[in-house]
């Protein structure tokens, strides 16, 4: 009778082993997710699951969040964990990721060269302080908080963390979380790309092309094939040319220059304009104690016009604004200089409603003009980046003094808001020569292009008009040479998001709209309500010392009462 049992027994636990066993090997082979969150934080979007499944080779990512962190730095290592587990789902073995300390175990001189690739790749660091001991000060220690991927013979660096400005830092924490997948998505998608969108850099008409545009220059080449193209010298511009970009052109284009532009927008090309329509500069204003601000008379206002936006002849004063160095005084025979903020460098707000500009920091401009969009219901027009609640317009021409900064502005003057500085322009552009082509000029285009003059585009275009030239341009140190654009040379230790902004806009432009749709995702921040806490902070010490306590001792109660009764019986 015992044999019996003891064999009845195991039979049934090799049988729940097996079934065990059984479940688990399913488990490996069919398994679901569900994301039980408000705002879907753990689902990738349609684009970047596609993207993932069409995957020919392995992605191999390297994680710079490993080490002894903040608790917010260790939150995003962990968002990205769980990201990348996410892609592996869909990506299966072409997705590999492990977490690295940078730099760990090499040599002084390995380490710091091993930290300039990371930074020659695009990876910022970040000067963090930490208190290494209860008794000890805080000490400074640079951290390189980003991701280098790696596909086939090329690789890509990336910033987990973004920027952003005046921001409290949980929630600039939060940004980067939102912007996990799009950071990613984007960096897997440019790898795998056969040919990388050509841009072409137009030249003729004055533009910059020297070390004030430098970075610029170096990221277009990083990221894009770029060329030069002088639109006098060239019968038509090529259709060749996913997107051109015109970087603070100073001359007057002349007709037969325009009726180029406006074929080349007719036959689908897409366009960056970064427009000054004055001539104000810093440069100006640093040979001279004032300049008068004028037109430029660049002569692209019917052209404009007609694709559905206008340049104003003004400037943008921001309350909202950058600083620059002005000698206030002098101790002895030393200049005292101090910082004072320049209303006419507005630090220019995101939108926030386009993809374009979802989660990113301020933009630092100079001398901006307003723009206003023209009636055309043929044409979407999306504001991009404005100034903040405080601003004014200053007409020109218009005198430009350093004696204006030592005076402190007048906020009741300042009271219009979120006055337009870029917009994106999309739908059937009509041609401004349409019924009216000068067959001189036409001619000779049809015959070098092989193609018919056009009256207006035969499918949705699009093109980001910018009304400040100096939007891309970087500052120049004597001691480090060019910087990063966004870069106050007096203030280096913060980047603005410039770069940021003309990356986003040409991955718009080129066609990469499917993965920026991950850019729309925005993660609630649910925090304390802290004068809430502060006010019952002893209530609920109380309560959450009191109720498992008391749960314990009445568990206890009910189970020897119970067991009184039961053996009393």
């Amino acid at each position: 009778m015992a044999t019996t049992i003891r064999k009845k027994y195991f039979q049934r636990a090799i049988g729940v082993i097996l079934v065990l066993i059984g479940v688990n090997i399913a488990a490996a082979y069919i398994h679901g997710r569900w994301d039980l969150t408000a705002e879907k934080r753990y689902t990738l979007s349609n684009n970047t699951i596609q993207l993932l499944k069409k995957l020919d080779s392995p992605i191999e990512i390297e994680v710079y969040l490993k080490g002894d962190y903040p608790a917010s730095f260790k939150q995003l290592a962990q968002a990205t964990q769980e990201l990348l587990e996410e892609f592996r789902e869909y990506g299966k073995q072409n997705i590999r990721f492990t977490f690295v300390n940078p730099g760990q175990g090499l040599s002084d001189s390995a380490r710091m060269k091993f930290l300039g690739e990371l930074t020659a790749q695009g990876i910022m660091p970040f000067n963090m302080k930490v208190q290494e001991d209860a008794h000890d000060g805080y000490a400074e220690k640079l951290i390189f908080p980003g991701a280098m991927l790696h596909y086939k013979d090329k690789k890509t660096g990336i910033n987990l963390l973004k920027n952003q400005g005046g921001q409290d830092p949980m929630q600039t924490m939060n940004s980067s979380e939102s912007l996990l997948e799009y950071q990613f998505a984007s960096a897997i998608s440019k790898l795998q790309e056969a040919e990388k969108p050509l841009i072409g850099y137009m030249m003729g008409h004055g533009e910059s092309l020297g070390a004030e545009v430098y970075d610029a220059l170096t990221t277009l080449q990083s990221n894009y094939n770029l060329d030069t193209l002088t639109i006098q010298t060239t019968p038509y511009i090529p259709r060749d040319f996913d997107v051109i970009l015109f970087a603070k052109p100073a001359a007057a284009f002349s007709d037969a220059d325009k009726f180029k532009i406006d074929q080349y927008v007719m036959n689908g090309g897409k366009v960056m304009w970064f427009i000054d329509e004055t001539n104000a500069s810093l440069d100006s204003l640093q040979k001279k104690e004032s300049f008068l601000a004028f037109d430029r008379g660049l002569n692209l206002e019917d052209l404009l016009f007609r694709y559905g936006v206008r340049i104003n002849q003004d400037i943008i004063q921001d309350l909202q604004c950058d600083a620059v160095p002005l000698v206030v005084g002098n101790v002895g025979n030393r200049p005292q200089i101090q910082p004072l903020p320049f209303p006419m460098f507005p630090l220019l707000n995101p939108t926030g409603a386009h993809p374009i500009v979802r989660n990113m920091d301020l933009v630092l401009s100079h001398f901006s003009s307003s723009l206003d969009t023209i009636r055309n219901e043929n044409i979407k027009k999306t504001i991009l980046l404005t100034s903040s609640r405080t601003s004014k317009t200053m007409r020109v021409p218009a005198e430009i003094s350093w004696t204006s900064l030592k005076v402190q502005p007048n906020t009741r003057e300042y009271r219009k808001s979120f006055i337009p500085a870029a917009v994106l322009l999309e739908g059937k552009f009509t041609s401004l020569y349409h019924n009216h082509v000068d067959p001189a000029v036409a001619g000779p285009l049809e015959q070098a292009s092989h193609t018919p003059v056009k009256a207006e585009t035969d499918k949705a275009n699009a093109m980001i008009v910018v009304s400040d030239g100096d939007l891309i341009a970087n500052a120049i140190s004597r001691k480090d040479g060019p910087l990063q654009m966004g870069i106050n040379e007096y203030n280096p230790g913060y980047a603005f998001a410039n770069k940021e902004f003309m990356l986003n806009c040409l991955e718009y432009l080129t066609g990469r709209q499917g993965i920026m749709e991950s850019r729309n995702k925005e993660i609630t921040l649910r925090l304390l309500d802290a004068e809430k806490v502060k006010k019952e902070k002893t209530k609920w010490q109380f309560i959450c010392f009191a109720v498992p306590v008391g749960l314990i001792l009445l568990f206890a109660m009910v189970f020897l009462f119970i067991r009184q009764r039961r053996f009393a019986e």
